[in-house]
């Protein structure tokens, strides 16, 4: 017999003792009897609720080149809106799954469509060009957009066209969940498009190179690479905006803003 259960026989042989001694001085007409206080405390009290199971350890979690796959195949299958109707590939985004700079732009283009994959058009490469030229490659960053189908004019698959809000309100879910997964030290904003539907904000003009947050998380807002290509291209004066706006942000992550060496003066009439 356990040292335990020798204490509870006990205790129980005490209490029936004085539990007898009561019955027989009631008999007597006697109405009180002594006790030991605490033992009475013990008895009248409820039975205590069993103790819990050990909690099971925590499902270990989940890589994040997993959950983005699976938010990839989600957004394979969506029907949220129009835009599924008319589209050759859904683009969801791709890139480094932990990165510490991610890119938002507003939708897939023509050749995005085709392949599936962002910004690989020509504003695309010009992405690329500005990337490299931040001493990064793609593989370092995630690219994405708001949208994840090519909007086109009348959902007719052959112009493009900025997406609706009903169109980004279906769709950005799927860019938030990304968000969560990716968890980056900073977002840059692509376009007017990006900004609205990240932040709610217009006019890129007015915000774009000055920080805002998203979550937590701080958000460059910048031109569009396609604005840029309309613009004149590289080296022309708003390449040269955005490229302050990134200088900022790799003053933001702690990464040396690389010389880029003289820069050619702005086109007549900029």
């Amino acid at each position: 017999m356990s040292r335990l259960e020798q204490d509870v026989r006990r205790e129980l042989r005490k209490a029936v003792a004085d539990l007898l001694r009561w019955a027989q001085i009631e008999r007597e007409g006697t109405a009180f009897v002594e006790c030991d206080p605490g033992l009475l405390r013990s008895l009248m009290a409820p039975p205590a609720a069993p103790s819990a199971p050990p909690a099971s350890a925590a499902p270990p979690s989940v890589p994040p080149s997993t959950a983005l796959a699976a938010i990839a195949a989600r957004i394979a299958t969506c029907t949220r809106c129009p835009l599924h109707r008319t589209r050759n590939r859904t683009v969801p985004g791709q890139g480094h799954p932990s990165p510490e700079l991610l890119f938002v732009g507003e939708g897939p283009g023509e050749e995005e469509d085709r392949q599936g994959l962002a910004f690989v058009g020509p504003a695309g490469q010009l992405l690329t060009r500005l990337i490299r030229r931040m001493g990064l490659s793609r593989d370092e960053v995630f690219i994405a957009n708001i949208v994840k189908c090519r909007p086109t004019e009348n959902n007719a698959g052959r112009r493009d066209r900025p997406p609706t809000e009903q169109e980004m309100a279906a769709c950005i879910p799927y860019l938030e969940e990304q968000i969560a997964v990716l968890r980056p030290r900073v977002i840059v904003c692509l376009g007017g498009t990006a900004l609205f539907g990240l932040l709610g904000l217009k006019s890129i003009t007015k915000h774009r190179g000055r920080w805002h947050e998203y979550r937590g998380i701080p958000i460059m807002p910048t031109f569009h690479p396609s604005y840029l290509l309309r613009a004149g291209g590289d080296e022309k004066a708003r390449y040269w905006e955005v490229w302050e706006d990134m200088a900022e942000v790799l003053r933001r992550l702690g990464r040396p803003v690389p010389d880029v060496g003289p820069r050619r003066p702005p086109a007549a009439g900029r």
